[in-house]
C-alpha cells in the first residue's frame, strides 16, 4: 500500500512538472555584460580610480616624472607636511645613498652631486 502511494505521487510530481514550467532567473549579466571594476567600485576605491582616470596619482604609485635637476627646473619632491628626508643615489651605479632634509620653500641642493630638489605640498585624497 505504500509502495503504491509513492509511486503515484511520484508519477503525479513528474507529470505536474513537465508541463509546469518555471520561468527561467535572469541575471544582470544578460542585460548589458559583466560590469566593469569602475562600476562596481565604491569609497575610496572609487576616489582612487576616478583620481587615475583623471590623470593624477593620488598615492604616488606610479613611477614620478623625470626632471633635469637643475635650479631652474628641480625634481619635485611631494610632502604633506613643510619637511621631508631625501635619499639620494648620486650615480648609477653608486651603493651608497646621500640622505638630508628638505623644507618647504625654495630649491634644495644634494650635498654630495649637486641635483636640485624641492618640496611641494601634497593632500591625501580623503
Amino acid at each position: 500500500m505504500a509502495a503504491r502511494l509513492l509511486l503515484r505521487s511520484a508519477l503525479r510530481a513528474a507529470t505536474t512538472c513537465r508541463t509546469a514550467r518555471v520561468p527561467v532567473l535572469r541575471r544582470g549579466m544578460a542585460a548589458g555584460g559583466i560590469p566593469s571594476d569602475e562600476e562596481q567600485a565604491t569609497g575610496l576605491e572609487k576616489i582612487i580610480m576616478t583620481a587615475m582616470k583623471d590623470g593624477t596619482d593620488p598615492y604616488n604609485m606610479m613611477k614620478p616624472k623625470e626632471y633635469a635637476g637643475t635650479k631652474d627646473d628641480p625634481h619635485l619632491v611631494p610632502s604633506i607636511t613643510n619637511k621631508r628626508i631625501i635619499g639620494c643615489v648620486c650615480e648609477e651605479d653608486n651603493t651608497t645613498v646621500v640622505w638630508f632634509w628638505l623644507h618647504e620653500g625654495e630649491a634644495h641642493r644634494c650635498p654630495s652631486c649637486g641635483s636640485h630638489y624641492k618640496l611641494v605640498p601634497h593632500e591625501m585624497p580623503h
